[in-house]
């Protein structure tokens, strides 16, 4: 007697749903994420992808403290429709970054290197997804780039001093005076307790909260001379600020299309950043969800499908 297949006899028994088979069909065709590195010069970039590469491209630069991992939701739910790539930068996640006196932790050179790594794939027009940190190398790349931004998503990634909430004091005094005692005051910063904390702050249901993201990242940072890279990333941050006024006028010219998904109780990156994009962009679509710094880790499904809504109108 010729066998049948599993699914075929479950089917015949009785034993599953059409559904449950149509969910196993699109399971079998859904692209899978792949896992790769790219090498910089002395930089071995570690970046998720997923996706065909003629379809259009979605850059994800992650922000503090995180890495591709904080886009798997979102890179996920996208598979299907675009070509997402979704990078680990310097000094982040799994990508192998050089120590200290081998590699400028500042974040032109970030933007440098990522520059060069989409020169490397070949990625002639992307649209680019920025969170914290990721924003500001965003920025330096679409300044760099500005013909190939198709579009922008910033989640809580900021461009605007009204943005700047009262969580950056103590980091302003280190701008103003970058002395061994300022800098030994923010000691606490690159630590796997003031991570946590980062991811929990203003989340009014900490059972949304995994663990896994701020786990990951804690042990990460807790790597011998991780603490003085992140150090010097946070002084450094003071440049992003300065160029601010150059951020905006490149927002002013090139009119991207731009959406702004807002955790609104960020001890860093207030609301108000988010609003600010009107005065620069003004059909900006601004969204706000009660949460903090990692809107994605409590809100993912709400933004994601206010993502695949602004992608379907903006990008072709």
């Amino acid at each position: 007697m010729q066998s049948k297949t599993i699914p075929a006899m479950l089917l015949a028994s009785g034993m599953v749903s059409g559904v449950a088979l149509a969910d196993q069909s699109n399971n079998a065709t859904k692209p899978h994420v792949r896992f790769n590195y790219e090498q910089v010069d002395n930089v071995n970039i570690f970046y998720r992808e997923v996706g065909r590469k003629d379809s259009p491209t979605i850059l994800m630069l992650h922000g503090y403290a995180a890495s591709s991992f904080m886009w798997r939701d979102v890179i996920d739910a996208l598979a299907a429709d675009y070509h997402v790539i979704a990078l680990d930068l310097p000094a982040f996640g799994f990508t192998e970054s050089p120590a200290r006196e081998d590699y400028e932790y500042t974040f032109a050179n970030l933007a440098n290197t990522v520059d060069k790594f989409i020169k490397q794939k070949g990625l002639n027009s992307f649209a680019i997804a920025v969170h914290d940190y990721g924003a500001p190398v965003g920025w330096r790349l679409a300044l760099k780039n500005p013909g190939k931004v198709t579009a922008i998503i910033s989640q809580n990634g900021n461009a605007y001093e009204e943005g700047l909430a009262d969580g950056w004091g103590p980091i302003k005094k280190y701008w103003q005076n970058p002395s061994s005692e300022n800098r030994a005051a923010l000691s606490d910063f690159p630590t796997a307790a003031s991570i946590k904390w980062q991811y929990v702050e203003g989340v009014p249901d900490l059972t949304k909260v995994s663990p896994d993201g701020y786990t990951l990242e804690g042990l990460h940072v807790s790597k011998p001379g991780m603490a003085d890279i992140q150090l010097d990333l946070l002084l450094d941050y003071k440049s992003n600020v300065e160029q601010y006024p150059q951020y905006q006028a490149y927002f002013r010219q090139y009119q991207p299309p731009l959406l702004a998904v807002w955790g609104k109780h960020d001890p860093f990156f207030s609301p108000e950043g988010a609003q600010a994009w009107k005065r620069d962009i003004p059909k900006a679509e601004i969204h706000f969800f009660d949460t903090g710094h990692f809107a994605l880790e409590t809100h993912h499904s709400e933004i994601i499908a206010v993502i695949k809504d602004f992608l379907q109108r903006h990008v072709k």
